[in-house]
């Protein structure tokens, strides 16, 4: 495929400078996504009141649950259309973009319906507050009759993603944020809406993101543009995509479900202070993921592309400068992060008692977050090499496992806030050794299979 005017040269170009041009629009991108959810927590905080607070808080790790799974698709459709790009495969390309949409449009119908039926059942499920039970499920009821936008917008920007281009979604997030913090303002402080007013201004925005990434690909002048009347699954294009998306969603639902275990918990001692600080305390945590976020997408594009192009000699450089940049980003952030906690968690209040516990997690979970970026690095590059369901599998004893097994059995004894956040660094520590052992096995055969074709 001809490299357009927004397409990095990732097989043959600098691999080090191409990585700051892919992941430096990713960075701004995610730190936009944080400060326009960090405004509708700030708005809500300061505005609506703590038990506002708490009932938008209450409901993050149901609704990354819910969305986790097609999540995980975008990465398949990301690493699959990439591959083709790699390959120089025009058809296929094409056949891939439109069967994304197809995924982005359907699941987005299947979880309007899941999220609207099941909101207080699963709220129930996870011992939420009845102080803020009724505003919790109108917040996500809302939310989720729009996450159709939220998911066409995920794959429209994965395929953009797919050949380099960072800068555009970037654009599209400056200016639905902005939409959405004058929508915020709005609904919550001149009509009074509260917890429905950020819900509602959540989902305009992501309506016009989703409506600026269609209209992007719509105007492409390469295999990657986007013709309606071909949105359609194609079925050898579904399967490679279900292949690697499908154990990366579940890798996703997996951080969620465990974060759920871990928000039941904290929402068993039944004091929305706790509900309200875990909640900025995890906002916060946004800013800390930036760099690891870039650098981690980074990874799979770029050896997805390399893998596709038979060039398997840059497989290790990125990961070795993936690596690195990873670590450097988020130590620097988590440190800065804790250093200056109690000013950045009193924009979201004025509770004092809030605040302390927003810098509880902030000590146990914002400064270890490298360990994160470390374990993300390791299966990123497994996923662009093609294997999925191995480090899934991994992810389920080493996320999910440990922390369930955590909460079950040391949380009980110790019955402390600091007693929960420990297992987030003893799961990451856990999970990256045991990533960083497969991604060596998988390196290994790959080059095995080099040699053996010359």
């Amino acid at each position: 495929m001809a490299k357009g005017k927004n397409s990095l040269d990732i097989v043959n170009g600098p691999l080090l400078q191409n990585m700051f041009v892919f992941a430096v629009p990713l960075m701004f991108s995610q730190l936009l996504q944080i400060l326009f959810n960090a405004a509708d927590t700030i708005v809500v905080g300061k505005f609506a009141g703590e038990s506002a607070l708490a009932a938008v808080g209450a409901t993050g790790s149901i609704v990354f649950l819910l969305v986790s799974i097609f999540n995980g698709l975008s990465t398949g459709s990301n690493v699959v259309i990439a591959r083709y790009i790699g390959l120089g495969e025009h058809k296929k390309i094409e056949e891939a973009v439109h069967t994304s949409i197809f995924i982005g449009v359907a699941g987005g119908i299947l979880l309007t319906v899941l999220g609207i039926s099941l909101a207080p059942t699963l709220l129930r499920m996870m011992n939420t507050p009845e102080a803020i039970i009724a505003s919790s499920t109108l917040y996500m009821r809302i939310y989720y009759s729009g996450v159709i936008f939220l998911l066409v917008y995920n794959f429209g920007s994965a395929v953009l993603r797919s050949k380099g281009d960072t800068r555009r979604p970037l654009m599209f997030l400056m200016l639905s944020g902005i939409v959405n913090i004058l929508l915020n303002l709005f609904t919550v402080i001149v009509l009074h809406m509260a917890v429905a007013g950020v819900a509602i201004a959540t989902v305009a925005s992501e309506a016009l993101s989703a409506f600026l990434v269609c209209y992007t690909l719509m105007k492409e002048d390469d295999a990657t543009r986007l013709e309606w009347h071909k949105v359609r699954p194609t079925g050898s294009v579904i399967l490679n995509i279900m292949r690697i998306g499908i154990p990366a969603g579940i890798s996703g639902a997996v951080f969620s479900l465990s974060n759920a275990v871990i928000q039941s918990s904290i929402n068993s001692f039944n004091d929305t202070s706790i509900v309200a600080g875990n909640s900025i305390g995890a906002n916060i945590e946004g800013f800390v993921y930036i760099g690891m976020f870039a650098f981690s997408q980074a990874t799979i594009t770029f050896t997805s592309q390399c893998v596709g192009a038979n060039r398997l000699d840059r497989i290790k450089p990125i990961v070795i400068y993936t690596f690195i940049l990873s670590c450097i980003s988020a130590a620097l952030l988590g440190n800065g992060v804790y250093l200056f906690g109690p000013k950045l968690l009193g924009l979201y209040t004025n509770e004092a008692s809030v605040i302390e516990v927003g810098m509880v997690r902030t000590r146990w979970v914002a400064r270890l977050l490298v360990l994160n970026g470390i374990m993300d690095i390791f299966i990123n590059s497994l996923r662009g090499m093609g294997y999925s369901t191995v480090p899934t599998v991994v992810m389920l004893a080493g996320i999910c496992g440990v922390r369930l097994t955590w909460v079950w059995t040391v949380f009980p004894i110790l019955k402390t806030l600091e007693s929960i956040y420990w297992c987030y660094p003893v799961s990451w520590t856990v999970t990256s050794i045991i990533e960083f052992l497969i991604w060596l096995w998988a390196y290994r055969k790959v080059c095995v299979k080099k040699e053996a074709v010359a």
